[in-house]
């Protein structure tokens, strides 16, 4: 932007939420725009706390810390949701899951993905954000029945207000919008998150997305976990932008980076967004910075596109080790709670392999049962079809 707008008389819409929100901050619209001079970092790989001027804050951006027991209460779903994924990636060796992606690294964006949101508001995930379901509310077990082949994901969206994990490639960002201009219609003080990853940005569903948002000023943040690879894509095969949050000024709205192995600024980033999003009625980018430390699936071959010393790397910026020597020196983890905490995991973990080791009972003519809300002649022909052949076999053994 060559040009800072600073006045209402340079804007279309005198209630444009983008200058308001930059009055209230007492910015320009261009400032507020743009992400902040540096990724946002509030506590280092190592596990200290940075000084204010080191955060990568700037005027209009600047972030609180989180209170100690909402960190204690992210840091324990951090653990499980770590647990889980390598509790996953076993039970795919076991045959027990027909595949999994992992999250194992990116649990930090998961679980403040979900604790920024109120009870009401929406969460549209990816395949890989089962940590960021499970936090949101869902039962562990549902949230896996869907990568053993179970019909309907295994859990009611409605209830928990956590749309289905979609497989295709981006196109839960289109479905959140529609649930974020349904909820505007009604009236209804609802927030959408939606969670894509750096690859996503690379498709036209991305840009319709954030293109009908902005224009139709949709409480709706974009959350983009950039963990530097589509599969095996690099980012700089990708996108020739700065950053991915610069890309949310073409749109139209706001974009924020964040350090994403660091959950203390994700929380304080997010819940930002959330909030503003919220109360201008408008939608945000937020991107987080950060690595999946394993292969992409377990059908995946990570060493083809990826060096050893590249993970290596990253595994000192472990989201998990940071939060537990921040808190640990903080005075707010001891040895019990730790100890509690690893419990829970545990627990969680059990009853993983307890679920998907019980044979499933398989009810054929479910096929034909959810398919429309009333049946067609023709599928009503083929149920019948099916249900002598299971007729038949069952007598003859």
């Amino acid at each position: 932007m060559s040009q800072t707008v600073e006045n209402v008389d340079d804007l279309d819409d005198a209630e444009n939420p983008i200058l308001k929100a930059s009055q209230t901050f007492g910015i320009t619209p261009e400032q507020y725009m743009l992400p902040a001079r540096g990724e946002i970092r509030m506590v280092d790989p190592n596990g200290c706390l940075l000084a204010p001027e080191d955060q990568g804050t700037g005027p209009g951006h600047e972030y609180p810390l989180p209170p100690q027991d909402v960190l204690l209460d992210a840091y324990e779903k951090l653990v499980v949701g770590r647990r889980v994924n390598d509790q996953n990636s076993a039970l795919v060796r076991q045959g027990r899951m027909a595949v999994y992606p992992s999250s194992h690294g990116q649990e930090a964006c998961q679980v403040a993905a979900a604790l920024c949101l109120e009870e009401g508001d929406w969460l549209f995930p990816t395949y890989r954000d089962t940590v960021a379901v499970m936090t949101k509310g869902v039962d562990p077990m549902e949230v896996m029945a869907i990568f053993r082949g179970e019909w309907h994901s295994g859990y009611d969206p409605h209830e928990h207000h956590v749309s289905i994990q979609s497989t295709p490639l981006t196109t839960q960002l289109l479905h959140a919008v529609g649930v974020a201009h349904a909820a505007k219609l009604r009236g209804e003080d609802t927030v959408v998150l939606a969670m894509c990853g750096d690859g996503a940005t690379s498709e036209g569903d991305f840009h319709e997305a954030l293109n009908f948002a902005a224009v139709f000023k949709l409480p709706v943040v974009f959350f983009v976990q950039n963990n530097g690879y589509a599969i095996s894509v690099p980012l700089s095969q990708q996108s020739a932008a700065p950053t991915l949050a610069h890309k949310a000024v073409g749109y139209g709205m706001a974009g924020e980076r964040v350090d994403g192995n660091d959950l203390v600024a994700l929380l304080a980033t997010l819940r930002r967004a959330v909030d503003l999003a919220r109360s201008e009625s408008e939608p945000l980018l937020v991107e987080a910075h950060t690595y999946r430390m394993q292969a992409h699936t377990n059908a995946d071959d990570a060493t083809r596109y990826r060096d050893d010393a590249e993970v290596q790397e990253w595994i000192k910026k472990d989201p998990v080790t940071r939060m537990r020597a921040y808190l640990s020196g903080e005075g707010v983890l001891d040895e019990a709670a730790e100890q509690r905490i690893a419990a829970r995991a545990e627990e969680v973990a059990a009853t993983l392999r307890e679920g998907m080791n019980a044979e499933v009972e398989i009810d054929p003519l479910e096929l034909f049962r959810h398919v429309y809300a009333e049946q067609t002649p023709q599928l009503a022909e083929q149920e019948r079809f099916l249900a002598d052949e299971l007729a038949r076999e069952e007598t003859e053994k």
